[in-house]
């Protein structure tokens, strides 16, 4: 362990720098399009315009990455990517037209979009060695986030949308002051931003080539009520303090989730499936609500099922993806994984999302995400019986393990 690195201020200081950093990214996927709406975008183009985030992190999660692998000082590679966040936001927040803003968000999210994995190798480069878990520090990040978001609301709603640049400023730079209060850092744990070997590999096995397509029509909707959720809340006359509670309550108890499934879910192929099976079905059921929902109250609360559906879904993913890959292309398998949630299903959330909002309603954009949800329900229902029939067991799962993995 290097000289300093373990004492309580650095801990202390990474703590704040999660809550910070978390608290600024749930200003832009929150409430940025409050903002486009009121500048005199529709929903088709709200739409494009925030899928253009999952297309630039394909391409910038790796730069990133191979600059952070390059010069082994991720600190500063951060405190780069929290710079450029911050100068490309305000561009945004200047543009007065599509050309400049276009411009302004692709220079934006080539910045942000890394932001949340290159700050989880940050926080695991310097807990490295100690005692302490990075859970406790990810606990931080959500608090950021659920915390923001239900303050950052009654000021939006009394100060107006253009006050967002203003927090935007505000939180990135505490957590630029937060980044620059540690202890240099000479060693790194490391990323694999995207390990292309070992795909090839992975196109082979269609139980994970199913588990992938059948979770990407899962995540389409959960990408749509992500992206639009606030816009239907202010069509339904609801205020901004609406919206920050909705978000809130949708991830005030996710750390919780988590915990309960890393300490009571078992690790066997047939048992993720079926839950995945379960909880595409919640999912379902959660768009159903929303299509039936009829003031902003009951958009808000219906949200509490967001840590269980998304918790629950991307905690099973990850085992399910560690399970169904040979050890050797597990990294490969998550990065796949991933880019199939926050990439492909992103790009295609927001367009199908804006066109449906624009076009023929929200009522009607949430009851085609229950189509899409119950088409991956069945699907992993299917997956299910099959693993069940055949006793699928992949190779070489268990090698690392100390118990059965198998079915």
């Amino acid at each position: 362990m290097q000289e300093n690195i373990g004492n309580r201020s650095t801990f202390t200081s990474l703590k704040w720098f999660n809550f910070f950093v978390y608290g600024t990214m749930v200003l832009f996927t929150s409430f940025f399009q409050l903002y486009l709406q009121d500048v005199g975008m529709n929903k088709l183009e709200i739409g494009v315009l925030m899928s253009i985030g999952p297309f630039v992190s394909i391409f910038a999660n790796p730069f990133w990455g191979i600059w952070t692998g390059r010069y082994h000082n991720i600190r500063v590679i951060v405190l780069l990517m929290l710079t450029g966040t911050l100068l490309f936001s305000q561009f945004i927040f200047q543009a007065n037209t599509y050309e400049t803003i276009y411009t302004a968000i692709i220079l934006f999210y080539f910045c942000q979009t890394p932001l949340f994995a290159q700050s989880n190798t940050l926080v695991l480069s310097y807990i490295y060695g100690s005692e302490h878990r990075f859970g406790s520090f990810r606990l931080w990040g959500s608090l950021g986030w659920a915390l923001t978001a239900i303050a950052a609301g009654p000021i939006v709603q009394y100060g107006g949308v253009s006050v967002l640049s203003y927090l935007f400023a505000v939180l990135l730079g505490l957590s630029m002051v937060s980044l620059a209060t540690l202890p240099k850092l000479r060693h790194s744990i490391g990323i694999a931003p995207m390990p292309f070997r070992g795909f090839r590999v992975l196109f082979m096995n269609p139980y994970f080539l199913f588990f992938i397509f059948f979770g990407i029509l899962v995540s389409i909707p959960n990408t749509v009520n992500n992206t639009f959720m606030s816009l239907y809340i202010n069509d339904m006359g609801g205020s901004k303090t609406m919206v920050g509670l909705a978000v809130f309550l949708s991830s005030i108890v996710e750390v919780g989730v988590f915990m309960l499934c890393d300490r009571y879910l078992r690790r066997k192929i047939s048992v993720l499936i079926g839950w995945l099976a379960l909880v595409s079905l919640l999912f379902a059921l959660r768009w159903w609500l929303m299509a039936q929902s009829t003031t902003p109250l009951e958009v808000a609360l219906i949200q509490i099922l967001h840590s269980v559906t998304f918790g629950g879904f991307f905690y099973v993913g990850t085992e399910l993806t560690m399970l169904l890959i040979p050890r050797p292309y597990r990294s490969s398998g998550q990065a796949l994984y991933t880019l199939s949630w926050s990439g492909i299903s992103g790009m295609l959330g927001g367009v199908l999302g804006g066109w449906l909002f624009q076009y023929l309603g929200a009522q009607s954009m949430y009851e085609f995400c229950v189509f899409l949800a119950l088409i991956g329900a069945f699907g992993y229902g299917g997956m299910w019986l099959f693993v069940k029939w055949e006793d699928y067991r992949p190779h070489a799962v268990t090698e690392d393990t100390h118990e059965e993995d198998g079915v």
